[in-house]
């Protein structure tokens, strides 16, 4: 998916121009932002592929920019954040990010999980036709080929890495996943991604269904789908 056009948003210019310069040569197409306010318009007005969007930025920092384009978009978001920002790292996940990048990061791996990202959302949003793409457990559905959720008839707005963890659960009921299963399954590009960016991704799709057992966990395995009613 080379086509793709990436946000690229941060107030220090060497950033953007590094994050530039290898995803144009990976042959991404590329816009830039400076401010968190910019990258919202930016957002709403060039429909971009995906975001590489920093934490700490003036006027509105990264995880307000999140949060805002979250009310309406599942746009696909990686997080650009320092090493001291652990607590940054996990609220971004859980507000809706779909993956994250320490900085000083290596060119090389960012455009690694620009792609991983990007063909995750390619094959969620449009995956290759089954005889039924319709799954159904309890309260909750998964219509995959129109990457809808619904639970009680309500539709529900997921990210992609949400909806990609929801249908890896549906599509084995009663089954126990390990984290590094679902990290194999989220992330099949990346092998440096933390336990804790699985426990967060979950919490974020918990939070999303109050009162009701979506995922459970069982203690020192992993998770399974819960009865969804």
């Amino acid at each position: 998916m080379t086509d793709a056009l990436l946000l690229i948003v941060d107030d220090e210019p060497h950033i953007r121009e590094v994050v530039r310069f290898a995803a144009e040569k990976a042959g991404y197409r590329t816009e830039e932002v400076g401010d968190g306010e910019a990258a919202v318009e930016a957002a709403r007005r060039l429909k971009p592929d995906l975001l590489v969007l920093d934490i700490k930025m003036p006027r509105m920092t990264g995880l307000q920019v999140c949060r805002t384009l979250r009310a309406d978009s599942n746009v696909p978001i990686i997080f650009l954040t320092s090493n001291d920002e652990e607590i940054d790292r996990i609220l971004g996940l859980e507000m809706g990010g779909d993956d994250y990048v320490t900085k000083p990061f290596s060119p090389r791996e960012l455009v690694s999980r620009i792609g991983a990202v990007l063909r995750r959302s390619k094959q969620t949003a449009a995956p290759v036709a089954t005889p039924n793409t319709t799954i159904q457990h309890g309260e909750l559905v998964l219509d995959q080929e129109r990457f809808e959720a619904r639970w009680r008839g309500e539709v529900l707005t997921l990210t992609v890495t949400e909806f990609g963890l929801l249908a890896t659960l549906l599509g084995r009921p009663g089954r126990v996943f390990s984290r590094d299963e679902l990290m194999d399954r989220m992330y099949r590009s990346n092998n440096h991604v933390a336990d804790r960016t699985v426990d967060s991704h979950v919490r974020r799709v918990r939070s999303k269904f109050p009162g009701a057992e979506v995922v459970e966990t069982v203690h020192g395995v992993g998770y399974r789908l819960g009865p969804c009613t």
